[in-house]
């Protein structure tokens, strides 16, 4: 007797994968991309009239890049040779590109995945058919396509982004799945209940194959004419991962939306996005460092023990790692999130760099040069007249540190910071009657 785990397979014949079947091979088949594809866009009348150029085709997984490179080589009534960067070489790029000049760029495009793989000469090896327009090119690609694809390939091409697919589509489009006798699972008569498909449909973030992929995996555990329930998909999500891919795009907006969160005194978004980077194995080290640089970039001199903790969760990332480093994370991203914040060294900073680059370079003043340094023994005394500091009231002698005096450094009033303010208004108040009696 067959097992309900092949039952799915040998009901449908098939043995591509579920999102593979249920690839459109329409326009109004597709999910979502209504500001590409909608009734009052553009591209799907060039589409079906043969008239598309060069494009590049950018957005997260799952959003139908490669789906709609499909669609548009089928409603153009054109091949589709399809090529992946990832495995593909040099060679196999050549003869690629020698089988779509011999079928013509009227009636052939070239689709590259993952465009981003290739290196620059590679690139650089689609450039002359494309701009000849002996062949025509799709590229699709899951990276910022600015920073990832050679800006001469970009300009003779139409750039496009895709954008994740709602909650409500991908739900969608998987009721339709359960009830497609053709290519979905409708042959096994599963039911489905609609708070565990939209379940499906949220764990997915956006991503249409992931999507199915779930609905696959799950419904392979059921039995003909099984219920798919909420709480088998929560059996599943236990043991998901998110998407997460270090050193890429989603770890620099991730680190960059923890870095906002707390700048904007929210410690509950950063402490959700400190989750995200862990649960997606972020190197701690990596979050640390960067906790380190918001202590004196956001909070400053607000709450100097920032600094202090920042710095001594770095150290504690580094000696304990995971996952006992979590709980200092969270510790210091708390702590940084509720301080209160002020960025005036980094405005300070850069006020004096601005200083150094666009006026003349000041010379340091005679009566505070170095006395001891190599060579002083050869030149005059110059250094006579400085004014020992300690030797004045509130350590304020009078004296000038700057042959023109700059105002780089404005204290914010915030957190210790306004004690600061103070401090300096009345060093400030002491100097300019020493000077005026001087």
């Amino acid at each position: 007797m067959n097992s309900p785990n092949t039952s799915s397979s040998q009901t449908t014949g098939n043995l591509r994968p579920l999102a593979e079947r249920m690839r459109p091979k329409r326009i109004e088949d597709v999910r979502g991309q209504e500001h590409l594809l909608g009734k009052e866009c553009l591209l799907p009348k060039l589409i079906r009239e043969n008239r598309v150029g060069n494009l590049i085709l950018a957005g997260p997984p799952g959003t139908g890049k490669t789906t709609l490179a499909t669609v548009i080589a089928e409603e153009s009534g054109c091949k589709l040779i399809k090529l992946n960067a990832v495995t593909s070489n040099v060679t196999e790029l050549r003869e690629s590109l020698k089988l779509a000049k011999y079928y013509g760029a009227g009636k052939c495009f070239l689709f590259v995945d993952e465009i981003h793989r290739f290196n620059k000469a590679q690139q650089d090896l689609l450039l002359p058919d494309i701009e000849t327009g002996e062949a025509r090119l799709i590229g699709a690609t899951t990276h910022n396509p600015r920073y990832y694809v050679n800006d001469p390939l970009l300009s003779r091409s139409q750039l496009f982004t895709l954008k994740p697919i709602s909650v409500d589509q991908v739900k969608d489009a998987l009721l339709a799945c359960v009830k497609d006798e053709e290519y979905g699972l409708g042959k096994r008569k599963l039911k489905a209940q609609k708070k565990a498909i939209l379940q499906v449909a949220k764990i997915a973030e956006g991503d249409l194959r992931k999507a199915y992929n779930i609905l696959e995996t799950v419904a392979e555990g059921l039995a003909d004419k099984g219920e798919l329930t909420e709480d088998e998909v929560t059996l599943f999500a236990q043991e998901r991962s998110i998407r997460y891919d270090r050193d890429e795009d989603e770890h620099y907006d991730t680190a960059s939306a923890l870095i906002k969160s707390m700048r904007g005194n929210d410690p509950d978004a950063a402490l959700y996005w400190l989750a995200k980077m862990l649960v997606g194995g972020e190197d701690p080290r990596f979050i640390a460092r960067r906790l380190v640089i918001f202590a004196s970039e956001d909070v400053g001199l607000a709450d100097s023990r920032a600094l202090l903790i920042a710095d001594a969760t770095f150290r504690a990332c580094e000696t304990i790692g995971i996952p006992e480093c979590e709980l200092t994370l969270s510790h210091c991203v708390i702590f940084l999130a509720t301080c209160p914040k002020s960025n005036s060294a980094t405005l300070a900073l850069a006020a004096a760099r601005q200083a150094i680059q666009s006026d003349p370079v000041q010379s340091i003043p005679p009566s505070i040069r170095d006395r001891h340094g190599r060579n002083k023994k050869y030149q005059k005394s110059e250094t006579t007249g400085y004014q020992y500091s300690h030797d004045y009231p509130d350590n304020i002698s009078g004296q000038s540190y700057l042959e023109k005096e700059l105002n780089l450094y404005h204290p914010k009033d915030e957190g210790a910071e306004s004690l600061i303010a103070k401090r300096l208004a009345h060093w400030k108040k002491i100097r300019n009657q020493k000077r005026a009696t001087n």
